[in-house]
């Protein structure tokens, strides 16, 4: 596992992450502890601290929050390093400056110096918190050796922010070495049950490991329960909480194709009277309005002084003006979130993709599809293991006339068969149930969706996976 060869390319980099353990994969890793990730950051000169940070938690709706908040943060001249996971179609999707990929000498130069940390842990006095042997389950693991490579990266260009989402839960994640100008956490649903609890209220108590002492957290609109849960930890944190119904309101929210319009009042203290109206996400859905708006609203809460090189300061609301909001936010995109999927085999025939993973998700991609698109189309689903599958299946059956089951990729376990079976169960239940078909080839798949669409005039979409979405795109040839 370990050479001696200097990298010369960010796909050299990820190569060399990829021999490690790797949770993404399916691959176990026994020990879930921040101990390697804090012994690496401090071998590496903590390079976690080398600008503000932002940092998100949540079940849905993490990536685009971050992402937004980056959109934002660049607008406004600030040189901000994001981190998201999973990647699409290309890992650098995960390391990113301005919601653009770094110099290729910056992945470059970043990957050596990881490397050399990493050739150096035997020898050094941390090396019982690394079993290189990745029989062990004990290795440093691909995402937070990752993790550390976007901070070394983010260091390298000298940014001045960092926009992160965590990878799973919160509380042991990798990200969770920082020490944020806000923490922000997103919608809480069942997820990750094998790892993070098998209740809301388990899910929200690691998720709410990113609340920092006296670091303000702000929390999309919760359950009753997950929300107690914010609030308990936020008292022990003594960290302020800003609860997005309390502080700010989305109205007017209008979506067609191209994106979604809405409007956005703040309540809350120095910011309270500011109203944005008409604000525009190219992204098409009404709950990227609330995304928006969450994002909007933490920026405020944290304050930015010049060039996010002081500090954070208090009262500085004005740093991120309403221009540097809405260009941002018309400027944003994020692969596979209710994304228009343009390739000539398409030929007119209108093709969406969405990594929509969770119940409650697939039901807001699925109800803003048929608002645009109509009832009765085509829908190309998978899931990896552990997804909520069965729930998926009700909220998904009567809403198409075909549907396709497939394999969501080989990069993660999965089994098709069962989740074909499920909604074949789901749909012999209804009065008038769509066609159910199984093919496990995601091109076969995908052309077989497109044939059927084109016959019948009718418009696709995949999801259930971003792992789905991104084969899916590359075998309509985008």
């Amino acid at each position: 596992m370990v050479t001696s060869t200097p990298f010369t390319s960010s796909s050299d980099v990820y190569q060399w992450l990829s021999s490690f353990t790797n949770l993404e994969r399916g691959q176990n890793l026994r020990n879930f502890s921040l101990d390697r990730m804090n012994s690496l950051a401090r071998m590496s000169g903590h390079p976690e601290t080398c600008a503000p940070v932002f940092h998100a938690a949540g079940s849905k709706g993490k990536g685009s929050v971050t992402g937004m908040m980056t959109a934002i943060l660049s607008a406004s001249g600030i040189k901000t390093a994001g981190y998201a996971s999973p990647h699409v179609i290309d890992f650098r999707e995960r390391l990113t400056v301005g919601n653009k990929f770094f110099d290729e000498a910056v992945y470059i130069a970043a990957g050596n110096e990881l490397k050399k940390i990493v050739d150096g842990i035997p020898a050094s006095a941390d090396a019982k918190l690394f079993d290189l042997d990745l029989d062990s389950g004990e290795a440093a693991s691909f995402f937070e050796l990752a993790t550390l490579w976007f901070f070394l990266c983010a260091r390298i260009a000298r940014c001045g922010a960092m926009s992160i989402e965590t990878g799973m839960g919160g509380r042991l994640d990798a990200t969770n070495i920082v020490d944020p100008a806000v923490s922000v956490i997103t919608v809480i649903e069942l997820e990750h049950t094998e790892y993070l609890g098998s209740t809301i209220a388990a899910i929200s108590g690691e998720k709410a490991g990113i609340i920092k002492l006296r670091r303000p957290v702000v929390v999309a609109k919760q359950r009753d329960d997950a929300l107690e849960v914010f609030r308990q930890h936020a008292e022990q944190k003594k960290s302020p909480l800003y609860y997005f119904p309390e502080c700010a309101e989305i109205r007017d929210v209008r979506v067609n194709r191209e994106g979604t319009y809405f409007t956005l009042d703040l309540k809350h203290g120095d910011c309270k009277g500011e109203v944005f109206t008409d604000l525009l996400v190219p992204i098409p859905g009404e709950v990227q309005a609330y995304n928006a708006g969450l994002a909007i609203l933490s920026l405020k809460v944290a304050g930015v002084n010049d060039g996010m090189r002081g500090g954070i300061g208090g009262g500085a609301c004005a740093e991120i003006t309403e221009e540097s909001i809405r260009a941002g936010l018309a400027g944003f995109t994020l692969p596979a979130r209710f994304q228009r999927v343009a390739a000539p085999a398409l030929a007119g025939v209108p093709m969406v993709i969405d990594g929509a993973h969770t119940p409650g998700s697939v039901r807001m991609c699925v109800d803003t599809f048929a608002e645009l698109y109509g009832e009765g189309a085509i829908l190309v689903f998978g899931c990896a293991d552990g997804k909520d599958f069965l729930s998926m299946a009700k909220v998904c059956t009567p809403r198409f006339s075909s549907i396709i089951i497939t394999t969501p990729g080989t990069f993660k376990k999965s089994n098709p068969a069962e989740v074909y079976a499920a909604f074949l169960r789901e749909a012999q239940t209804l009065v008038s149930p769509p066609r159910v078909v199984f093919i496990p080839d995601t091109a076969h798949a995908t052309a077989e969706a497109i044939r059927l669409a084109r016959d019948q005039k009718l418009a696709v979409l995949g999801t259930g996976s971003f792992y789905l979405a991104a084969e899916i795109r590359k075998a309509a040839g985008e």
